[in-house]
């Protein structure tokens, strides 16, 4: 059976209050090794490091997501600098900018993002980030606070190629969701069939971005086959290709036994 890796997942969300079980089941039968879920918030940040805990295979990211960033104080960060030091947690995100939505006043979405960097080069750990319409501010912050970074991942990339080039020059590993499988993605189509493979990672989000043939319903992480099948046959390569750099990506990155 071939061997994949979500990446990127939101397994604490109420949308799997229901029937994770079943959910984590499904991904094992599908192929899927090793799952990251990542925290939004402190609540969201404690319920992935548990769902890590009672699975082997599943590992946990841990921070303040840019919607919840005007809540990010020094008691959230000592929370994360706490946390960050359990066996199961191996990157701080997602964290960054999100001006499509704008949930937090963007000078917030600022602070909370650099401060988390910050603390995430003290810490040693890579980050996990977030970018939407927020591409020349995501940027800049990346470009201010590189020095000393572990690396990362720019996940849901949204960006063009002269961006995505940007990215890896500073250490960073880009990451595709659910959207790939869409044929009116072109843009991110053309960045996929340039980037290299091994910067490239795969993720499903879940339970949002579903891929065809799921789109419109709850994504889930035994659906980052179809990702990986996109990414095939974008790049003209196999299956086993993407699945196997992917993973070993994932598992560099986030330094997976």
């Amino acid at each position: 059976m071939i061997k994949l890796i979500d990446s990127h997942a939101h397994l604490d969300l109420p949308e799997f209050a229901n029937d994770l079980p079943e959910v984590i089941r499904r991904a094992q039968e599908t192929g899927v090794e090793n799952i990251i879920t990542i925290g939004i918030g402190l609540r969201e940040s404690r319920a992935a490091i548990a769902i890590a805990e009672a699975h082997a295979f599943i590992y946990a990211a841990i921070g303040i997501h840019p919607h919840h960033a005007v809540s990010l104080d020094a008691a959230a960060l000592d929370f994360l600098e706490q946390q960050a030091g359990h066996q199961k947690v191996v990157a701080l995100g997602e964290m960054g900018l999100d001006f499509f939505r704008n949930h937090s006043p963007r000078a917030d979405q600022v602070r909370a993002f650099r401060a988390q960097l910050d603390l995430a080069k003290s810490l040693k750990l890579p980050v996990v980030i977030h970018d939407r319409d927020a591409h020349d501010e995501t940027l800049a912050v990346l470009e201010e606070k590189r020095s000393g970074l572990e690396g990362g991942v720019i996940h849901c990339f949204s960006g063009d190629e002269k961006m995505a080039f940007k990215c890896m020059d500073m250490g960073f590993y880009i990451s595709v969701p659910g959207t790939v499988t869409f044929k009116n993605a072109r843009k991110q189509h053309a960045v996929v069939k340039k980037i290299p493979m091994n910067k490239l990672l795969i993720e499903t989000d879940c339970p949002f971005l579903a891929p065809v043939p799921f789109r419109g319903q709850r994504n889930e992480p035994a659906y980052v086959k179809q990702v990986a099948e996109a990414v095939a046959r974008i790049k003209n390569v196999s299956l086993e290709a993407v699945a196997a750099a992917t993973a070993a990506n994932t598992k560099t990155l986030f330094s997976l036994p």
